[in-house]
């Protein structure tokens, strides 16, 4: 029997022959087990036997692997020391097993890579290991100058030699480029069609405008993606023409120009010229589509109408200011407030706020939360009214009642616009029934008994309707493809919203006319794709034909015999037979039997508003509608809402104002593109991000944790 060992819990008395593990018993995960072999003892019990020393240590399913860890730390053979190599091999391997229960979580059979050597290193794959780094996640070249991050590096590989700041950006270049060959090639083996839409930014040194190109499309796996394509400098001289030409040119670099459905171009310089312009030069089979993005066109909408009713609002402002100018004044608001029946926060909302309506009147989301949180407290204002003197220059007890009315339009909008451009897999279906919402209530607004509010909802219907004719097609096409709603929601809405109803009728029935004829194309470009064609047999009604089939067994000019008649041959009256008895019968689309079948509903009978996910529908269902389902790729991947609430402008960060355009733009696009890259090998095997090939199919996630290179 071997001596006890001294580490870790201990056999004592170990007593009879030790049999081998069960090799069917639960197998052992943890690398630990490449230096133990587990053998069970006469008594039941286990232990672990060293490969290197063979002592004995416990090895019950309660004692753990952190002694046998310890053991192999400090193993000697028996009576002598190890060699050199062999020792260090040891003490690596325990850190590597420490290092995988620290970082990994629990240990498993895959913890490490097989076959780890930590003698292996690469110069070579560290550099461009080095180079993803800065690109993904946004780091300053000049990281490698750094002495925090060299005495890391060299402590951790001092084999490693640190490149210069002037050879990353050269490997980060690079990356860009071989992930845009990728990116190039799957977008040319794309079947569906993508979108195009553009934002314009703006450096935050030098005041220098770029133009930021971004398609969005589905993949065959039903996930709506978007990839950044160009950004581009543009010379603040550049006319609707020089923009519309950069942008044909790129689409043609990257050999899209012809799978276009539709382009969006709101925040872009000239949009109003370069859209028609661009629509018209993109020759495609399909009809295309300019798309106006709905959160910014309401958001300008919604911003430029409030400028009718800034004297109101302004009062509003200067109350608060009253209130907040003094200590004396705050403790008269605070007996007006007690005097009301109301109770005073201990840090009131309102007073937060920026009240110069210089800073506030281009964010209209603000200046809502600023009256919303002001008018729980419009008692107390109109109290301080009738009896401080000094109030009596600011919003009077008769402004209150509109404020109030303002808000409670703001709030619907507020709302209504704060969720558009967050909600998850955005597709375009997700807007039709908000937006016809906010036209109703425009149009309600538009006879408020409070003046301030119903000049306000008459400006904003009057612009509102010039984007709504512009943007009602695709949208609306984008709600028949939902199926919990089909053509039901264009046929409620418009019959409420426009009253008149020769005029709903002619409105439904344009859109419904218009998603047939588009239907129609897509289905005459399937058939013309479709390599099997079906064949049918016509009989000739001539002698050797089976009675009742017409079916010929002549062959050219010889006529077969009964006995050289081929299987085949037999088969071929079935053909014949279901051609004439089937001629009177109607064959329906996969758009008449879209159609037919009722809206989709959840158990209750209800629409499913938060959980229903349209693409794994479609995904699911595109054998059965195979002509629509491709439109129906195409239609919902259109980007109806793509700019935030407080997205009024884009800036580009001080580290990269500072760089050359064509850096700028390989940092930007490889940033986007190894993003995704890197989540889709994630979600491929679940391991940490690979530096494998660009897959367009692999899952998008909705929050990116990274530090991004662009804000906003």
């Amino acid at each position: 029997m071997s001596e006890q060992p001294s580490e870790g819990p201990h056999v004592a008395g170990i007593v009879g022959v030790a049999v081998p593990h069960n090799p069917r018993a639960r197998r052992l995960r943890s690398k630990v087990w490449n230096d133990f072999s587990k053998e069970r003892l006469p008594d039941g019990s286990h232990v672990a036997v060293c490969h290197h020393c063979h002592k004995q240590l416990t090895a019950s399913s309660r004692s753990g692997t952190t002694h046998l860890k310890n053991h192999l730390a400090i193993c000697l053979s028996t009576g002598t020391r190890p060699a050199r190599g062999r020792r260090r091999k040891l003490v690596v391997r325990r850190l590597l097993l420490r290092q995988v229960d620290q970082n990994a979580g629990p240990v498993t059979a895959d913890s490490t890579p097989i076959g780890y050597d930590p003698n292996a290193f690469d110069q070579e794959t560290s550099r461009q290991d080095l180079a993803r780094m800065i690109v993904r996640h946004g780091y300053r070249f000049s990281i490698v100058d750094d002495s925090g991050f060299r005495t890391f590096v060299t402590n951790l590989q001092p084999g490693f030699r640190i490149p210069t700041r002037e050879s990353v950006q050269l490997d980060c270049m690079r990356i860009h480029d071989a992930a845009r060959s990728r990116l190039r090639a799957a977008l040319a083996n794309l079947p569906s069609r993508v979108s195009l839409s553009a934002d314009m930014w703006r450096s935050a040194v030098a005041g220098t405008d770029y133009l930021s190109l971004t398609c969005h499309y589905i993949t065959d796996e039903w996930k709506l993606k978007k990839k950044i394509l160009n950004f581009i400098q543009v010379d603040s001289a550049s006319t609707s023409a020089d923009i519309t030409s950069n942008i044909l040119e790129k689409c043609q670099e990257w050999g899209i120009e012809k799978k276009i459905v539709s382009v969006v171009l709101d925040n872009c310089l000239y949009s109003d010229e370069v859209g028609p312009e661009l629509l018209q030069l993109l020759h495609n089979k399909f009809d295309l589509f300019h798309v106006r993005s709905c959160a910014h066109i309401l958001n300008l909408i919604i911003q430029e109408s409030l400028e009718l009713v800034r004297d109101l609002t302004d009062r509003v402002r200067a109350s608060i200011r009253y209130v907040k100018s003094s200590q004396v004044r705050f403790i008269r608001f605070q007996e007006a407030v007690k005097q009301s029946g109301l109770e005073l926060d201990p840090r009131p909302t309102f007073l937060a706020h920026d009240t110069n309506s210089n800073n506030v009147n281009n964010n209209w989301a603000s200046l809502y939360v600023m009256l919303e949180s002001v008018c729980r407290y419009q008692k107390a204002f109109a109290k301080l009214f009738e009896w401080d003197l000094e109030y009596r220059a600011y919003a009077s007890a008769d402004d209150w009642p509109a404020v109030s009315a303002l808000t409670e339009c703001l709030d619907v909008l507020y709302h209504t616009m704060e969720k558009l451009p967050t909600v998850e897999n955005a597709t375009a279906n997700l807007y039709f029934n908000e937006i016809c919402a906010i036209h109703l209530l425009l149009k309600e607004w538009c006879t408020n008994r409070y003046t301030v509010v119903a000049t306000m909802a008459t400006q904003m219907l009057e612009k509102f309707e010039q984007y709504w004719e512009v943007n009602k097609t695709v949208m609306a096409f984008a709600s028949i493809l939902d199926p919990r709603y089909k053509t039901k929601s264009v046929e409620y809405f418009f019959r409420v919203v426009y009253k008149d109803p020769y005029e709903s009728k002619s409105r439904i029935d344009g859109i419904q006319g218009s998603f047939i004829r588009l239907y129609n194309e897509y289905a005459a470009d399937s058939a013309g794709q479709s390599k099997n064609e079906p064949v049918f047999y016509k009989g000739t009604g001539r002698a050797g034909t089976v009675a009742g089939s017409g079916l010929d067994y002549s062959s050219g000019a010889h006529t077969k015999t009964f006995s050289h008649i081929t299987l085949s041959d037999a088969k071929r009256g079935l053909d014949q037979y279901l051609e004439e008895t089937s001629s009177g019968q109607t064959v329906k689309s996969d758009l008449d039997l879209y159609l037919e079948e009722a809206v989709l509903r959840n158990k209750e009978g209800r629409v499913d508003e938060a959980s229903f996910d349209v693409l794994a529908w479609w995904r699911a269902f595109s054998a059965k509608y195979p002509v629509l389902s491709l439109m129906a790729r195409d239609i919902l991947g259109v980007p109806v809402s793509i700019v935030p609430l407080d997205g009024d402008a884009r800036t580009l960060n001080d580290y990269l104002s500072t760089m050359d355009p064509v850096t700028v733009e390989g940092l930007i696009c490889a940033q986007d593109w190894l993003r995704d890259e890197d989540e889709g090998s994630k979600a491929e095997d679940g391991t940490s991000a690979a530096s494998g090939a660009s897959d367009l199919n692999g899952t998008h996630g909705a929050n990116n944790v990274d530090v991004p290179i662009l804000t906003n």
